[in-house]
């Protein structure tokens, strides 16, 4: 994945999060009492988020079992509350592991 890539990425991701933010605060003057409304601009940036994420993650290996092996690893220590640090170190581990074992076979 080149830099401008990353960027580009990075900066689509931050300004659909800014817009979906920022335009209700311009375009309604009062407060939005639509229960639907309101839940549909607070979960906005999460999907468009994961979205765009997804597939950078799934792409980002040699191969797409390792990735995917991560991607689990990941989701399952997120999902156990563990910490960004410990999340990120293990899935990265267990990449490494599945790359080696490829090779290896």
């Amino acid at each position: 994945m080149s830099a401008g890539y990353i960027l580009a990425c990075t900066a689509v991701m931050a300004g659909v999060t800014y817009l979906t933010r920022m335009l209700p605060l311009v375009l309604c003057r009062g407060r939005i009492r639509s229960r639907f409304v309101r839940s549909f601009l607070h979960y906005v940036p999460y999907a468009v988020l994961s979205a765009m994420t997804l597939p950078a993650v799934l792409y980002s290996t040699g191969s797409m079992l390792s990735a995917a092996a991560g991607l689990v690893c990941a989701l399952a220590m997120a999902y156990f509350g563990r910490s960004l640090l410990s999340v990120a170190l293990s899935s990265a581990g267990v990449v490494f592991l599945v790359e080696l074992l490829q090779k290896l076979l």
